[in-house]
């Protein structure tokens, strides 16, 4: 028997990731891109690494 869940539903798919100069309210924009286009079946993360911003797209399945 497989421990492993079939279930796709809530599958994050990573689409694109873009690095930028740190802007400290670059989280107001992608928070704005999440409430808006979430009915479109993708959603935006945004993290900091190395000194610099990295913003990811995802389709969720």
């Amino acid at each position: 028997m497989s421990l492993v869940s079939e279930k796709k539903e809530g599958k994050l798919e990573l689409i694109a990731q873009k690095h930028f100069t740190p802007w400290d309210e670059m989280y107001l924009v992608v928070d704005f891109l999440n409430k808006h286009l979430k009915d479109k079946k993708v959603m935006f993360g945004l993290n900091k690494k190395n000194g610099e911003m990295v913003m990811s797209i995802y389709e969720v399945e």
